[in-house]
């Protein structure tokens, strides 16, 4: 019996056990080297989280590659975070890390803006810090201006201007170059205007300054009053900054653009004047040519009368109207009239006969 069982022992396998104990080595040699893999990949990593206490296992970074995380940036930033004192409590989750980078946040600049903001004492929570990232604006550029205040020329040499223009009541130009100090105001960061607001509202307020004064020289005595009246205004409101002070840097006075203006005007209603006349001159030469016409008219009407004189006269002799006697009478009294129109100088008509008509 015992050499039966000896016998059995010491047979070789069959086909299917030993193609099922290769399939083992196998499959343990894959898990070993996958395992060996991951251990390379992540065993710094989880290492360096291990020793800082920043609470990322090592299945967290395996599920970080198959959700398409940068574990590195994640890592990298917790273990920043917690350097700096701040904590899951504060809203720095290795979750919420991973969900603000699919969002397509930057990560490590919202890290450091909370650090930057806990070390100046500023109240700025992980949610407020991602919506500021996710709305397109550089948070930690935002903590940075609420610690250190920067200052907006204005007007903004880059947009081609580089003084803003008023003119006082006098009609004299002054022309201005201002300096705006401004502190970030976090809590109206998201949906508040920008630079370009706080340009164009001071440079408004600074034309309204300068137009409001009597003259010139009132601006030029107290360049101050025009940051006072703009800052009475309140042109921070609505927009992502706290305006602190308002500066003038320079004011040069430019042209009389009242007198300008007045002698343009001048110049304008001379011209007006001048097209009125002409138009006036130019109707009274038409209506002198048709008065010449109508002269020229009504003297071919009496040249046309005076013809017909004679055919009257040979008519009345025919008709036995007009005798002889009374025909060298009327010669006469023409004779005569003609001779006095010759002496007092105005025999214009003497040379113009009737025609003898022989009775």
């Amino acid at each position: 019996m015992s050499a039966v069982l000896f016998a059995q022992v010491n047979q070789p396998p069959t086909s299917w056990s030993s193609t099922i104990f290769y399939m083992m080595i196998i499959a343990i040699g894959l898990f070993a080297l996958i395992f060996c893999i991951f251990l390379a990949k992540y065993f710094n990593l989880w290492i360096q989280a291990k020793m800082t206490q920043a609470n990322v296992s090592i299945w967290d970074l395996v599920g970080m590659t198959f959700r398409k995380v940068n574990p590195n940036i994640i890592v990298r930033s917790k273990i920043m975070a917690y350097q700096a004192g701040l904590s899951e409590k504060d809203g720095v989750t290795t979750r919420a890390l991973e969900a603000h980078y699919l969002a397509g946040g930057n990560v490590p600049n919202v890290v450091r803006a909370l650090i930057a903001a806990n070390r100046a004492d500023i109240p700025l929570s992980y949610k407020r810090a991602a919506a500021i990232d996710l709305a397109g604006r550089n948070v930690l550029e935002a903590v940075q201006t609420s610690v250190n205040p920067k200052v907006i020329p204005c007007p903004d040499p880059t947009q081609g201007r580089l003084t803003i223009d008023g003119v006082a009541k006098n009609g004299i130009q002054l022309k201005v170059k201002a300096k705006v100090t401004v502190r970030t105001n976090l809590d109206r960061l998201v949906g508040g205007a920008t630079d370009e607001t706080i340009i164009a509202r001071v440079g408004e307020g600074i034309v309204n300054a300068i137009g409001s004064a009597d003259t010139h020289l009132m601006v030029l005595e107290k360049p101050d009053s025009i940051s006072k009246r703009v800052l009475e205004k309140g042109l921070d409101a609505g927009t992502a900054y706290e305006i602190l002070s308002i500066d003038i840097a320079d004011i040069d006075v430019g042209d009389n653009v009242g007198a300008n203006l007045q002698a343009l005007q001048a110049e304008a209603d001379m011209r007006v004047a001048r097209a009125k006349a002409e138009e006036r001159r130019a109707f009274a030469v038409a209506k002198e040519q048709e008065m010449l016409a109508h002269v020229q008219e009504n003297r071919a009407k009496v040249v046309q009368a005076e013809a017909e004189v004679p055919m009257a006269i040979a008519e009345a002799f025919r008709m036995g109207n007009l005798g002889i006697t009374d025909y060298y009478q009327l010669r006469n009294v023409q004779a005569d009239t003609e001779m006095r129109n010759a002496i007092a100088g105005t025999g214009g008509n003497a040379a113009r006969r009737e025609p003898v008509v022989t009775p």
